[in-house]
Parts: C-alpha cells; structure tokens; sequence
C-alpha cells in the first residue's frame, strides 16, 4: 500500500515542474525586446543546366603543329611544261595518261596526261608493261613507286600475305603459313603502310562532311575478358602505356580521316584536329562530337576560330579587347559515357559550342 507521504511528494514535485515550465514559456517584454524578428528562410537557388556563352580568349591559343607548318615557306605551285604533240600515225591503244615519268632531272616529272609517255611491250615477258619519256629518253617500268616493284615474288602472295596481316593474323603466325621469313613479313607491311599512308595524303583533300567523330581508343586486354587480371590492374597497365589510338570519322560515309597513334595529351590533340583541319575542304566546318577529353575544346577553338570584337556595354571607357571566339558556324558537343564493367550504364550529352 502507498503512503501519503510519498504521494504529497510526487504532486508537489508536478507542480514545481508545472510552474517552471509556465515560467520559461509565458511571453514577456524583455524578451519581446530583444528578439530580432524571423527571417524566411529562402529555398537554395537551383543551378541552370542551360549552357553559359563562351566568353572568349584573349590570347591566342598555341597549336604546336600549326607553328611547325608556319616556319616552312610555302613555295608557289609549279607552273607545268607544255604538252608534247603527238608523233604516231595511229591512235595509241594503251592508255599512259595515268602515269608519270620518275626520274630526277625530267621537266615532266610528275605530271600526268602530257603525252610525253609512250608504251614499249613487256620486257623479257613479264607481266609488266615498260613506258619510255619522250622528254628524257629514260625507261621506266608501269609499276614503279609501288610495293611490287623490285620484288621477285608473285603479286597473289605478297597480296595474300597483306590481307591475312589486314584480318589481325600475326606476322609469324603469317610467315608460317606462307613459308616465308618473318623479317620479309615485316617489310612488305612497312612498305604497305608507307604506299597507304601516300594513297590517303593524294586523295585525302578538299574533303565535304556534315560530321565528325574524334575518339581515342586503347586496346582492351584479354586477360580481364577471362578472368585472369583484375580490373584495377588492368587500368594499372593502361595508366603505364603511353600509346593511344586516336580516330577521327565520318559516321555517314563511314570515311576515316586520321588515324594516329600517341599518348593522351593536348598536343596529340591539336596534332589530330590540325590533320583533320587540313582535310576538309575551304569554308567546310561540321558538327564536331567528341568524348569527354578537355583537350579537344583548345584543339578546336585554335583552328575553327576567329577573332571577334565584342560589344561594349557602357557608353564611356575604353573599348573590350578582341575575342579569340569559335567561328559562328562551328557546333562541338560532348558524349561522355559510363561504363561498369565494359558495359555502358550512362550516357551524358554536353554542349560546347553553340
């Protein structure tokens, strides 16, 4: 049974905390003087995703390949030699309007279609035909320049061997199938490359295109496919390769313009924007898309840019300085993709230019 006196005590202690807590919260006028009034709290001001008008460059951007291009004197273009006439009763029958003479000291070195070439027959009856310059009395054989000449070899093998090393079959893996030595598998592919890379600088020019994708690859190891090498070691070894595959394409056509292989920095940038500059033709300026790399933004604006005065906004004052601006007609864009385990999970769309 509770005592009295333990109940007394528990309602004198309810009303000393019920006169304590009348005492704090009953408003008075010292502390309605001295209270400053509420301010509202504002929301957090939410950030525009619209993208803010490039305020240009004061300073040029540098470009190391174009600075290079500029040291050399670009010498004017050759004037050609008259065509020679014709001194044949009869019309030719083979046609030499799409060759030229090769030797050194003939006025008619490198021009086609003057007449000063005439075809002799096939020497000690090989397969190729012999062409003789009326100009410089010299001979010449029809495939000279080529990966064939000087070659004792058929031409259906050292095109066989070409297309197996075309389709990623390795050079001695080549060399076995074809019973030839590793070290001939190898020239032949520099000698390849070197006739390419002639073929793209001739006809590689005065190019129209409404878009361009640049892009750098690297070489996915096989050993994280498997299993066998971790990812985090896999990037370990990228991070030490300094060697980077750098692209640039036509999606339409689908035409490739540059393919160059170096590390990834600005310079090869605008080493790979100078080379695809070069190609397009006079006032052609397309859509440039690229990934997520910074360094294509300078690259860009270096060579698809002019300079632009600006407006001035106060009546008195000097006037703004010359912007280095991106030509109104240029559009870059960015398309950055997440990747989670060799698999896209998000792809994100930024404008740079507009």
């Amino acid at each position: 049974m509770v005592s009295h006196l333990f109940f007394y005590q528990l309602v004198l202690l309810a009303l000393a905390w019920l006169f304590m807590m009348l005492h704090y919260s009953w408003p008075s006028d010292r502390t309605a003087e001295g209270q400053r009034p509420l301010q509202p709290i504002q929301p957090p001001r939410k950030h525009s995703k619209e993208p803010k008008p490039f305020a240009g460059l004061t300073p040029k951007p540098l470009c190391a390949a174009w600075e290079q291009d500029a040291l050399h004197a670009k010498l004017p273009p050759p004037v050609p030699p008259d065509p020679l006439p014709s001194t044949n009763r009869r019309p030719r029958e083979i046609d030499t309007s799409m060759h030229f003479c090769p030797h050194a000291g003939c006025r008619y070195r490198g021009w086609l279609g003057l007449g000063n070439l005439r075809a002799t027959g096939h020497p000690n009856g090989g397969p190729w035909r012999q062409f003789y310059c009326r100009a410089c009395k010299g001979d010449f054989p029809e495939h000279h320049g080529t990966i064939f000449h000087g070659k004792r070899v058929p031409v259906e093998l050292l095109v066989r061997v070409l297309a197996c090393l075309a389709e990623g079959l390795g050079i001695r893996a080549t060399a076995r199938v074809f019973e030839i030595d590793p070290n001939t598998v190898l020239h032949w592919l520099v000698e390849a490359a070197e006739q390419l890379r002639a073929f793209s600088r001739y006809f590689l020019c005065d190019v129209h295109v409404k878009q361009v994708q640049l892009d750098e690859l690297y070489a996915v190891l096989r050993d994280v496919k498997d299993g066998e090498l971790s990812e985090d070691e896999a990037l370990k070894r990228l991070d030490r390769s300094p060697s980077w595959g750098w692209t640039a394409m036509d999606p339409e056509s689908p035409l490739l313009l540059v393919i160059a292989v170096g590390t990834r920095t600005l310079k090869m940038a605008q080493q790979v924007v100078h080379h695809v500059v070069g190609v397009f033709a006079p006032g052609c300026v397309p859509l440039c898309l690229t990934d997520g790399l910074k360094d294509y933004g300078p690259a860009l604006l270096r060579h698809l840019g002019c300079w632009r005065q600006p407006e001035r906004h106060q009546a008195t004052g000097p006037r703004p300085k010359p912007r280095w601006l991106p030509l109104p007609q240029l559009l870059s864009a960015q398309v950055v993709k997440s990747y989670r385990r060799w698999r896209i999970v998000d792809v994100q769309h930024r404008v740079v230019f507009a």
